[in-house]
């Protein structure tokens, strides 16, 4: 079946494009640009670094990460382009490293399909430490991010605290006890077949972590909880977005050097925003937290703004998918309305499920013929429809060149985990012979694709910049991204160490930085599709894992399929 458009429709478009600021065109080496994207973990290791290390700017960091409980937390990846282990969104990175080998390993070479579980297997290791202290321990984090922030140091050089952060229970740590749940299930599936025995060891693991999430409901660390008097808790309105761009224009104010500065007035700004200002929602199942050492470490770099809940149901559906167990199957039908995935969500990432979780259970009524989950598949389609500009109802916004724009920093994100779930979408659809139904517009499998390429040219090189987002990938992209280890002279060139405060030099240098991340995709332009290669803008400049990760499989689809149009 065709695209159906009304002539008002084709006008419409045509004026788009005549707006729309010249950009170069050309054919991208999308085979290229996956085994950079690839690449790119290995500058973000934390850890005893192999002898098979590509990445050799880099050394040994964080061996003794663990030691203050006696456990070993050595491993895992720098988030960004700071020092600190945050399993929040690390399990995410996971989680989404785990499904590009699932639904598009098939398409890699044999070389990157390696070098993929490679990555995965670095994380996955990590995340298993994590848990092996349950069903009463979880360790949550390593490193103390605001003395962190406070400097500008290699990772091989770190003088900071390396606190290790850990929920004991009963205190509740569903969100990134959920994600978890969801990394270790979907690595499972993807080392079923090469190593069996490690995908149960992870199986397993994932089944304890879920039992530990959902057995102690709450969430780790919510900004709500400075709003907490008397048992009662707030969280922030249903629809935040109304107040991000405030949020944003405010942490922009003060520069990264005044980290703790900044971090008193975020505790401010939430206070005022959440617990002075209508309206309020309470919070579901709002457990007053005493996880006092870390809420104020967690907040404000990963907040989990919207809830806990969509990581129990993403954790569940990973379960379920990696087990078929009828349980899991059960959970995410009876809790999608009380859990508040029912609303319409037109974002997915290392906070908001919704989008992602819509998408992968949608799966089971396409291909297995579950229609007691329609209501999943109702709102993928609804998502997906939100994304065609030809479509009736709502849309999400595009920059005047197409990017796909939220209010916020780090846009690169957005584009990264929307594509990735246009193209496993149209996937789903493609193997049952069917289309999106859009209202009265019938939506090919392959329409979806071109939507999902758009993104990754632009991301590539066609933007009105004529810039690469992706370092090292073209010939212009950007030299000063917002990263530690990049933009300090490494242990090579320099052997001395470089402290805390003796980075500053590097950090407010306007020349390139010495060490090149290859791979790395940087947080993007702005709305107005202009990007300053300027190392102190870090909601343009900083790198972050969970930006690359989803970009694996959708480059892998591409490198497959270069002809897509």
């Amino acid at each position: 079946m065709k695209l159906h458009l009304y002539p008002h429709s084709l006008v419409f478009s045509f004026l788009l494009l005549l707006l729309r600021p010249t950009m170069s065109s050309h054919q991208h080496d999308y085979s290229d640009a996956l085994s950079k994207s690839i690449l790119f973990f290995e500058g973000q290791r934390s850890g005893y670094l192999p002898n098979d290390q590509r990445m050799t700017w880099r050394r040994n960091s964080g061996l003794s990460d663990g030691w203050t409980h006696n456990t070993d937390l050595t491993g895992g990846y720098y988030d960004a382009g700071d020092n600190v282990k945050f399993n929040f969104p690390m399990a995410f990175t996971t989680t989404m490293l785990a499904w590009s080998v699932i639904e598009f390993g098939e398409l890699m070479p044999s070389s990157e399909l390696r070098n993929s579980l490679v990555a995965l297997r670095w994380s996955s290791n990590y995340l298993l430490k994590s848990v092996s202290q349950l069903p009463n321990r979880i360790f949550v984090q390593v490193g103390d991010p605001i003395a962190d922030h406070n400097c500008w140091e290699r990772p091989e050089d770190m003088d900071t605290p390396r606190t290790a952060y850990v929920v004991n229970a009963p205190n509740p740590a569903s969100e990134v006890a959920g994600e978890t749940t969801a990394a270790l299930s979907a690595a499972s599936i993807a080392f079923r077949s090469s190593d069996p025995g490690y995908s149960q060891t992870l199986l397993q693991n994932a089944v304890k972590t879920f039992q530990f999430a959902d057995m102690y409901r709450g969430a780790y660390t919510v900004p709500c909880l400075w709003c907490c008097q008397k048992g009662i808790c707030l969280k922030p309105p249903k629809y935040f977005g109304i107040f991000r761009p405030h949020f944003y224009l405010f942490i922009e104010i003060i520069r990264p050097q005044y980290f703790v500065l900044r971090f008193f007035c975020l505790k401010i700004f939430f206070y005022t925003y959440f617990c002075l200002k209508p309206p309020y929602t309470l919070a579901r199942h709002c457990a007053y937290s005493s996880n006092d050492d870390i809420k104020n470490d967690v907040c404000p770099f990963y907040c989990d703004f919207n809830g806990f809940q969509d990581e129990l149901l993403w954790g569940a559906a990973w379960l379920r998918k990696a087990t078929g167990d009828e349980r899991y199957l059960n959970y995410i039908e009876s809790n999608r309305e009380p859990f508040g995935a029912s609303d319409n969500v037109d974002e997915f990432g290392w906070d908001n499920k919704v989008g992602g979780l819509n998408v992968l259970v949608s799966k089971e009524v396409i291909q297995g013929n579950m229609y007691n989950l329609e209501a999943y598949k109702a709102s993928a389609e609804s998502f997906m429809c939100s994304l065609v500009p030809e479509s009736s109802g709502p849309h999400v916004e595009y920059t005047p060149a197409g990017l796909l724009y939220k209010p916020g920093g780090s846009q690169l994100q957005h584009a990264t985990t929307i594509s990735f779930l246009l193209l496993v979408y149209a996937q789903y659809l493609s193997r049952s012979s069917l289309s999106l139904n859009c209202g009265t517009l019938t939506i090919p499998p392959d329409h979806l694709r071109r939507l999902a390429k758009k993104q990754v040219d632009y991301i590539l090189g066609d933007n009105p910049m004529g810039l690469s987002y992706m370092v090292g990938y073209g010939e212009r992209y950007p030299k000063r991204i917002h990263h530690r280890g990049s933009s300090l002279p490494s242990i090579k060139d320099h052997p001395e160490a470089i402290r805390c405060k003796d980075g500053s030099v590097y950090f407010n240098s306007t020349e390139p930085n010495p060490n090149v991340l290859i791979g790395a995709v940087v947080g993007g332009p702005g709305e107005d599709d202009k990007y300053d290669d300027d190392r102190s803008d870090f909601r343009k400049s900083e790198p972050t894992t969970y930006i690359n990760a989803p970009f694996v499989g959708v480059l892998a689809y591409f490198a497959a399929n270069p002809g897509s149009s």
